[in-house]
């Protein structure tokens, strides 16, 4: 099983500079930047210090995995933010988790005495709702639905339609908004009853960042729930 740790980043030199160092490249196979069109030093740090980086063309961040796909050699991809609010030292179990045969693995922080120190009320109000959501409506048992920090297996991406602008166009069009692909992610997978597994992992105060959210991302995930719940099989 080869490995590629898949990491989007937009003008984020100040969260790279710090946890980057913590990253030991032995822990994957393959190490893999996708850069959005960084203005800050972001991409030119990374090829600095000898990593691969790809150019972003679409906007959006489900465009970012798909935009650096081509590239990806692992087997499984984790998708990280090396923002900060993702712990570099989770990498090592979530590699040796999916070594077990899962299809994925999601860093839950919600479990285990983890715990999301960038959370604030709605934000953490919302994950909780839609995790709930997705497990009763998906015979799911998910800590974490909406996560990014996560491993999977990098045909996923194909077999569950996640490549394709189709799955995605009733809500972004109405909303007018770019959606992750994690929730979508979240809600095949437990349609299909993948072998699935959450370890902790708690999510510190992202550094020099900020969050990116907004009250259409909300109401694109409700219309997308319940076109799952009635078409896709």
């Amino acid at each position: 099983m080869k490995v590629t740790l898949l990491l989007p980043v937009l003008n984020e030199i100040q969260g790279v500079r710090e946890i980057m160092p913590r990253i030991e490249r032995e822990w994957c196979d393959q190490t893999l930047v996708i850069d959005g069109g960084s203005t800050d030093g972001t991409a030119e740090y990374f090829r600095e210090h000898g990593y691969q980086v790809v150019t972003q063309h679409r906007p959006g961040l489900r465009f970012a995995y798909l935009d650096a796909l081509p590239h990806v050699t692992g087997d499984v991809i984790i998708t990280f933010s090396p923002e900060g609010n993702s712990l570099p030292e989770v990498i090592p179990p979530l590699v040796a988790k999916m070594r077990e045969g899962y299809d994925m693995v999601i860093v839950s922080r919600y479990t285990g005495g983890a715990r999301s120190e960038d959370d604030d009320f709605m934000s953490g109000l919302a994950n909780l709702v839609f995790t709930r959501t997705i497990n009763l409506l998906f015979r799911a048992r998910y800590t974490d639905a909406m996560v990014m920090f996560r491993a999977y297996r990098r045909s996923l991406l194909e077999e569950l339609d996640l490549d394709k602008d189709a799955s995605y166009w009733p809500e972004e069009t109405l909303f007018r908004k770019r959606v992750g692909l994690e929730p979508l992610l979240s809600i095949r997978a437990a349609k299909r009853r993948l072998r699935m597994a959450d370890i902790p992992g708690s999510e510190p105060v992202r550094i020099g960042g900020r969050k990116r959210l907004h009250v259409r991302w909300g109401f694109a995930y409700i219309l997308e729930i319940a076109r799952e719940l009635l078409f896709w099989r």
